[in-house]
């Protein structure tokens, strides 16, 4: 097959693609950002659309999946509030900074490959419904707002949703159960997503954007998504769906690290 022929294959499958990656990211309170990134550059779409495209797509999913998860009871606007109001600014500010972060890439996408192992881990051993699962603890609120201040600056430097740093933060803090993480998350994500749109400012008009298929197959993937993951599937099938998420936005960090994609 030519490059051209390759290309174009591509090209009619990227709607899919998209749809597949907003599936598994919303199911566990995410909206797919590093994966849409993954898959725009496979698709040879220019770098400077790339970011705002993804912007766009996760306010699409994000939105739906507050709906869900807010509607089977998961969000918790204690935890949610300080952890928003303490990113959103801090998202912007990320999203104006031009800075050589290859660095941080690498450690981000290290540590993100340990959380995916350990939530497969979890999800594979076999004694886990047998075993005593910690009790949530409340966390301080100068602790929620400085994680909330951190995973904004992270997400506006790298250009990823917020959601693959916060949930494995939140989980490893024993701040809440799976669930409730992700009704957490989805409408956090839909906070700093917006709050890194209005940073990029005229760069939002891109075509990639406008596209309505490439809109509806990420809204459909999100309202499937977010549907099985806040009211069908169990605990254990959710952790592998976020092993895979982490395992992804692992890939995608350490590729961005060596200047790869």
């Amino acid at each position: 097959m030519t490059a051209s022929g390759a290309r174009i294959v591509i090209t009619d499958l990227f709607p899919w693609a998209i749809g597949v990656v907003a599936f598994l990211y919303a199911a566990v309170g995410h909206a797919g950002a590093t994966g849409y990134v993954a898959v725009m550059a496979l698709a040879g779409v220019a770098p400077a659309e790339i970011r705002p495209a993804a912007l766009v797509l996760n306010v699409v999913v994000a939105a739906i999946g507050t709906v869900q998860f807010a509607r089977a009871g998961h969000m918790r606007l204690g935890l949610l509030v300080p952890l928003a109001v303490a990113s959103a600014p801090c998202a912007w500010l990320g999203g104006t900074l031009t800075l050589p972060v290859h660095w941080l890439e690498a450690l981000l996408g290290a540590v993100l490959a340990w959380s995916a192992v350990r939530q497969a881990g979890d999800a594979l051993r076999k004694d886990q419904e047998r075993v005593p699962q910690p009790l949530p603890r409340a966390l301080p609120l100068w602790q929620l707002v400085l994680l909330g201040a951190l995973v904004g600056l992270l997400s506006g430097l790298t250009g990823v949703g917020g959601g693959i740093f916060l949930t494995p933060a939140l989980l490893a803090a024993r701040a809440a159960p799976l669930k409730t993480v992700a009704g957490v998350t989805a409408p956090f994500i839909l906070v700093n997503s917006i709050a890194g749109l209005a940073a990029l400012g005229p760069a939002l008009e891109q075509p990639m954007i406008t596209r309505k298929s490439v809109i509806l197959a990420a809204a459909i993937g999100g309202l499937l998504g977010s549907q099985a993951g806040a009211f069908q599937l169990p605990v254990r099938s959710l952790r592998l769906v976020l092993a895979v998420v982490l395992g992804i936005a692992s890939l995608k960090m350490l590729s961005a690290s060596m200047g790869v994609g």
